[in-house]
């Protein structure tokens, strides 16, 4: 084992130990409090969080629609991990990872109700732009600026660090996949010994030109690029996603039963040292399938009090509803999806198939040539509009810490960061990701707990005050 193996083993070891039982337990813990404050909102409120997605919110202040804003946050949130860390999940942690990742689905709900409330109602008028997000409820709802400084640094160097990488890897390797397959590929080449693929990298300089024409211009650029492509890839995916599952559909009982079966599996995982959950398939299963599962609907994160937080909306659980069916759609239509195509079809036990590419195989199993061309394509629009939302998310943190001149550099640091991602190793990519989203998680949910009073309000429907104005400017 080399350097790099052995330093990427370290990050896979780092990643399970943070998230099982430590993250697992805490995001579980708070999504069944705030399912038990709210009165099972993501129940309860469900038909109404269904007519508020396509109705018009009206309101004062704010930088998008509401429909923008939930879409920004919907093309933001759908990005690759709902393939290939769907599919990262289901190849490591067995089919059983997908019932988790239903369950941490449900519970996620109910905290991103939370966040989207909470970071309509903290969130600051200031000149022309809108600044929003957990750093505001944890220094004015909490009173805590210190936490809300560590919130934000912890935050933005996650947005600056794993997005760039985790989002254009996967599209990378999925593109490299295809070109390969037709005879396509630019070859490989070495710098100062170490192999780089020509077909990942001119993929990542590609989209980094693409992400910055668009971040170039801001929140509204974003908002009005997203409208247009996250009900583009949601539905494009999703039909090419049904026609798989459709031609398979004799082996959906079995693989049902396989996926509960093995969620609870209680024999030891093969090649893991005796003792402990974790040595089990049920605690692989749920390690893989709650750390993908929060990847993919970003509950706990905190960024759902960003882009709700800049709605043109005065009604803190309009908006906590809009980010209730953002979860919905994200892990009972796309994730679900992403892991019946590969369990169906049988490509998650390929030999040497990884992350979007097993995805890839599975479309191309139903529709040779033309499947594995619409997963590539489903996998650029995911990836792409994930790298412009993450890209905001990362200039309102770090314009907390150092004020609105840190926003230009930031960017085109960010664009920088995407051609390495692109050439980075799958595993290690993944891995980091979970360290570094894993850190902001526990600072969030101080705060969203400690203001969980106020979003059982919420949830009833009662505001006792307008968002965006009972707070001081910046």
């Amino acid at each position: 084992m080399d350097r790099y193996d052995e330093f990427a083993q370290s990050i896979q070891n780092a990643a399970d130990a943070m998230f099982m039982p430590w993250t697992v337990g805490v995001l579980l813990a708070t999504g069944a409090l705030f399912t038990i404050r709210t009165g099972v909102v993501q129940i309860r409120r469900l038909p109404e969080a269904l007519r508020m997605t396509v109705g018009q919110q009206n309101g004062a202040g704010g930088a998008l629609s509401p429909f923008q804003a939930f879409m920004t946050a919907l093309g933001a949130t759908i990005g690759v991990g709902n393939i290939a860390g769907v599919a990262t999940a289901i190849i490591a942690g067995g089919p059983g990872a997908l019932f988790w990742i239903w369950c941490y689905g449900f519970f996620a709900a109910a905290i991103k109700f939370a966040e989207a409330s909470l970071g309509l109602k903290f969130r600051i008028p200031h000149g022309a732009a809108t600044l929003a997000g957990p750093m505001y409820y944890l220094r004015d709802g909490i009173g805590s600026p210190g936490l809300a400084w560590i919130y934000a640094l912890v935050a933005g160097f996650a947005c600056l660090f794993t997005t760039p990488f985790t989002q254009p890897n996967s599209i990378a390797v999925v593109l490299e996949s295809q070109l390969h397959n037709h005879a396509l590929s630019l070859g490989d080449f070495t710098v100062r010994g170490v192999p780089i693929s020509g077909d990942r990298l001119a993929v990542g300089v590609v989209l980094a030109m693409l992400t910055w024409l668009v971040i170039i211009g801001g929140v509204k650029k974003i908002g009005l690029v997203a409208e247009m492509l996250s009900p583009l890839k949601v539905g494009f995916y999703m039909i090419g996603g049904l026609i798989v599952i459709g031609m398979n559909i004799s082996k959906l009982p079995e693989v049902l039963s396989l996926v509960f079966h093995e969620a609870f599996a209680l024999r030891p995982l093969e090649g893991a040292a005796a003792g402990g959950i974790m040595s089990t398939v049920l605690g692989n299963a749920m390690r893989y399938g709650f750390a993908r599962g929060a990847y993919a609907n970003e509950a706990g994160y905190g960024t759902a009090a960003v882009v709700y937080g800049v709605a043109k909306s005065d009604h803190p659980d309009q908006q906590g509803l809009n980010a209730m069916m953002e979860v919905f759609i994200i892990t009972f239509v796309t994730a679900t999806i992403s892991a019946l195509t590969i369990l169906l079809t049988g490509t998650w036990k390929l030999e040497g198939v990884k992350s979007a590419a097993a995805v890839s195989e599975a479309f191309n199993a139903a529709m040779p040539t033309v499947g594995g061309w619409m997963v590539a394509f489903s996998v650029f629009l995911f990836g792409y509009t994930t790298l412009m939302g993450w890209s905001f998310y990362g200039e309102q943190f770090l314009e907390y810490l150092f004020g609105p001149r840190v926003i230009a550099p930031y960017r085109w640091v960010y664009c920088s960061l995407i051609p390495l991602g692109a050439i980075a190793k799958v595993d290690l990519v993944w891995a980091w990701g979970d360290i570094l989203n894993g850190s902001q998680i526990f600072p969030n949910l101080v705060g969203v707990i400690a203001l969980s009073g106020l979003v059982a309000k919420f949830a009833r429907g009662d505001s006792a005050e307008p968002a965006g104005y009972a707070r001081r400017k910046r």
